[in-house]
């Protein structure tokens, strides 16, 4: 057994405790609950779990894809505050890294409160479990600039905020991710169905949306930024990949790439701003910020408190991905933001055809991987229904346009039946 009682971790503010992290499905173990177990997730745990800790994965539903890698899994429903506490203290979690959203953050500062450390703190997840919050914390307290905005709780709300900011604009659940809800309204006449569709597609309907005026941005980005430990002093530090551009489809994002070069002054605005918003939020980890860039101009659009979709091109184009980087942040280790290579990435997606099944197969992978400069991850989601994000091909080349087409041709290659 380790001399130390137990395993420690160091805290944010706490500057001289080093890292000791012991031994899955021992008494010494470095126990996390991870809260919810999609393709991030499973990516996540994968990285804690090479760095010897012991990950109990918890989601609404059996088999979710880092339950399927997992020490430990539980199901159980995670907007219910008894449920998801009782999670936590089963698995008898020292971290707790929330993934998702949809989950009862009131519990959350609860565990605080009991020397439970929440990732990175209940804080930063309440306010960015939705939209208004972090918004308002941008807009309002930190003086960020956004897109012009106005939440509405009715119909008529909505009428009147959408006059207000203009047409064409944007309007989203103030709960939701990978654009489920969100929908453009080119005119009032649009307003009705793009109510009607962010309350049912949000995560949770709260009953209340986002309208945005429209951005006429030259590029949108994700700087994945870091809350780190400096190894040397055990003060806190930021850091900062290179920026990650994207493209969406109907708000879900369908390709990444990295770098997206930017001009020097935008490039230090984005880091500014990035810097802020995450020093506002505290704690260690990774958070996926999400910037319009305007010539050198920056508007700050979202943040999520944990790796993001986009940076999965970071799996071929880093030294450590985005998901080695959350895991070496919040145990406290050092760590390394560098770019080894261009890289992109492109979405598998379930085909139009295919309804809420169970049981998908994918074939073309041998074509697919070919390239030895492309690789695949297939995340392993037990159902399927129409457009659903199945996988991922990732591809480095010597520049960015490369590996775009590299990971295009890979993702075309790659047929999903059922």
């Amino acid at each position: 057994m380790c001399n130390t009682a137990s395993p420690v971790l160091p805290q944010p503010g706490d500057c001289a405790a080093a890292p000791v992290i012991g031994t899955a499905w021992t008494p010494t173990a470095t126990k996390v609950a991870l809260l919810g177990s999609g393709e991030l997730g499973k990516e996540i745990t994968i990285a804690l779990s090479r760095l010897g800790v012991e990950v109990t994965a918890v989601d609404r539903y059996d088999g979710a894809p880092a339950q399927q890698v997992a020490h430990n899994a539980l199901t159980v429903n995670m907007a219910d505050p008894a449920e998801l506490l009782a999670a936590v203290r089963s698995a008898g979690a020292q971290l707790v890294v929330p993934e998702i959203e949809a989950i009862a953050t009131e519990v959350l500062a609860e565990l605080e409160a009991e020397g439970v450390r929440v990732v990175p703190t209940a804080k930063a997840v309440r306010l960015t479990m939705d939209r208004e919050g972090i918004r308002r914390l941008a807009a309002e307290e930190l003086g960020l600039a956004t897109s012009p905005y106005i939440f509405a709780t009715s119909l008529e709300g909505l009428r009147a905020g959408a006059e207000q900011v203009g047409f064409p604009c944007v309007v989203k659940p103030v709960m939701s991710s990978s654009g489920h809800g969100q929908s453009v309204a080119r005119s009032a006449a649009d307003l009705e169905d793009c109510w009607r569709y962010a309350c049912e597609e949000g995560r949770v309907d709260r009953g209340k949306v986002i309208v945005e005026g429209f951005i006429n941005f030259d590029t949108e980005i994700t700087l994945l930024t870091v809350r780190h430990r400096d190894p040397v002093t055990g003060q806190t530090v930021t850091s900062f990949c290179e920026p990650i551009g994207h493209r969406q489809v109907e708000g879900d994002y369908v390709e990444s790439w990295q770098p997206q070069v930017l001009p020097e002054v935008a490039l230090r605005r984005a880091q500014e701003v990035a810097g802020q918003i995450t020093e506002a939020l505290g704690g260690w980890g990774l958070f996926g910020v999400e910037l319009f860039i305007c010539g050198e101009d920056v508007l700050f659009s979202e943040v999520s408190p944990r790796p993001h979709d986009t940076g999965l091109v970071t799996l071929a184009s880093q030294r450590f991905s985005e998901f080695e980087l959350h895991a070496r942040a919040v145990l406290g280790l050092p760590l390394d933001t560098s770019l080894v290579s261009p890289g992109a990435s492109a979405v598998v997606k379930s085909p139009v055809e295919t309804g809420d099944v169970a049981g998908v197969c994918f074939s073309g992978l041998e074509v697919a991987l070919a390239d030895p400069q492309v690789d695949l991850r297939l995340f392993g989601k037990p159902t399927a229904h129409v457009g659903r994000r199945l996988g991922v091909v990732v591809a480095s080349a010597e520049d960015v346009a490369t590996a775009r087409e590299k990971a295009r041709a890979a993702v075309s290659a790659v047929s999903v039946t059922v």
